[in-house]
């Protein structure tokens, strides 16, 4: 089963790097628009300022219907670059701008996570050290699993409520 999925992940991994890219997005539209207008200029004998206005055109999902395909290769090409630009290119770019607008400026950083992991160690062997100084019996918590880990036994809508989320600075 784990060599039929490997393709897949592979196109995953470079959709998800297209995607973080704004550079990588950008060209490849301009370049996505440069070649469908020559390849439409060769298959439908139109000038190189309307191949390229046509793929413009089509690609935005405009169809302003000034310039359209006659030819089945030139229909062919017109359904791959709506579809190119409507499943792929179009939600990449939305998603791109989606993630950069919804940021949460008070998550920690991973420095000031595993800073306070070691602080809390500190505290706890402090205060063992201290309950035993006292004579007391200092309980051990359970371990336990992280409520967003794969294999976590907590429901899917509770892994994401329970994690709970660090107070808003003052």
């Amino acid at each position: 089963m784990e060599p039929l999925l490997l393709p897949f992940r592979w196109i995953y991994r470079g959709l998800v790097w297209f995607a973080n890219s704004p550079r990588t997005l950008i060209i490849s539209y301009l370049l996505m628009i440069v070649v469908a207008g020559v390849i439409y200029g060769q298959v439908e004998n139109a000038s190189a300022a309307d191949a390229v206005w046509w793929a413009v055109v089509t690609a935005s999902t405009v169809g302003y219907g000034d310039i359209s395909p006659t030819t089945w290769a030139g229909r062919f090409l017109a359904a791959l670059l709506i579809s190119t630009m409507v499943l792929l290119v179009i939600p990449l770019i939305t998603a791109h701008f989606a993630s950069r607008l919804i940021v949460d400026d008070d998550a920690f950083e991973h420095d000031e996570q595993e800073e306070l992991k070691n602080d809390v160690r500190r505290m706890r062997a402090l205060l063992e050290e201290l309950a035993a100084r006292q004579g007391i019996e200092v309980p051990h918590p359970e371990p336990r699993q992280p409520l967003n880990a794969p294999d976590s036994a907590a429901p899917l809508w509770e892994r994401s409520r329970r994690s709970g989320k660090r107070p808003p600075r003052s």
